[in-house]
């Protein structure tokens, strides 16, 4: 067979020899098989990955939102109880009227403790987000273990006393010192008083 003799018109296709025909068709399907896979089959494949890309991050979300949702009652719960202990610490807080009570609970308890007050000088309140601070300027004098228990007595109140800027000095009597602190007392603010 002569590859010169063969007429190559595909209108006389039928008439090639049979190799011809058959590398022919083989040839025609590898270049539709590649023509399909370019036009179709790549674009699948880059929306497949891209699919698996947000499969991952959907998983990664619903896991988190699973977690969540699996522990919804604790958290209703937690916040049920948080809810419980900020009203039971707003009642430590004074209101307006209890401010007076207050300044005679924080005195008493220097007194009892057994020290002597030079100075109990309550300043300007300070307003805060949802609550006000009263500070207290004190300067007592005492023995260490009075001191111990003033802060102890304090402590034991039941409204919130903090003491602030604490400086400890001798004295000339042996065995005292005078305590130079600053007493925070903090109330909530009524809707009033916002």
């Amino acid at each position: 067979m002569n590859l010169a003799d063969i007429n190559w018109d595909f209108k006389e296709a039928g008439n090639w020899p049979f190799g011809i025909k058959v590398v022919s068709i083989i040839i025609m399907c590898v270049i539709l098989i590649a023509a399909w896979i370019y036009y179709d089959t790549l674009d699948q494949l880059s929306d497949l990955e891209r699919a698996e890309k947000q499969e991952i991050v959907l998983k990664k979300t619903f896991e988190r939102k699973q977690a969540k949702a699996v522990n919804l009652e604790a958290y209703k719960q937690q916040l049920i109880d948080m809810k419980q202990q900020f009203g039971a610490m707003l009642q430590q807080l004074p209101n307006k009227t209890q401010i007076a009570d207050l300044l005679v609970d924080v005195s008493q308890a220097g007194l009892a403790s057994g020290l002597e007050f030079s100075l109990f000088q309550p300043s300007v309140e300070r307003r805060k987000d949802f609550y006000a601070e009263k500070p207290i300027k004190l300067t007592v004098v005492g023995g260490y273990h009075e001191f111990g228990k003033f802060v102890s007595n304090l402590a034991a109140l039941p409204r919130i006393v903090t003491l602030h800027n604490v400086a400890l000095k001798p004295t000339e009597k042996s065995g005292q010192m005078t305590m130079n602190a600053i007493a925070k007392t903090y109330r909530y603010l009524d809707e009033g008083d916002k």
